[in-house]
């Protein structure tokens, strides 16, 4: 698994011209920045965060997404229920 990593981050660096470093160093970003998104809607669905505090953390489509999935969630365990 660690050479399969080693030998990808080789390749986008090579193919952006850019050092191995600035590669681990964005896709540290990227990894946070989902994971803190997925933090705060979590939060948001369980009651925990306001919308308004939801939006104003991760945007109004991060939100409105999270609103889509959790209604779909529900209508199926409401469909499994009632079957």
């Amino acid at each position: 698994m660690a050479a399969e990593i080693s030998d990808r981050v080789r390749e986008i660096a090579d193919a952006r011209g850019v050092p191995e470093s600035e590669v681990f160093e964005q896709a540290l970003e990227l990894g946070i920045a989902d994971l803190w998104e997925s933090v705060v809607l979590g939060k948001y669905v369980d009651g925990e965060l306001s919308r308004e505090e939801a939006v104003e953390l991760v945007g109004l489509e991060n939100v409105q997404r999270a609103d889509r999935e959790a209604a779909a969630v529900e209508e199926d365990v409401d469909w499994g229920l009632s079957s």
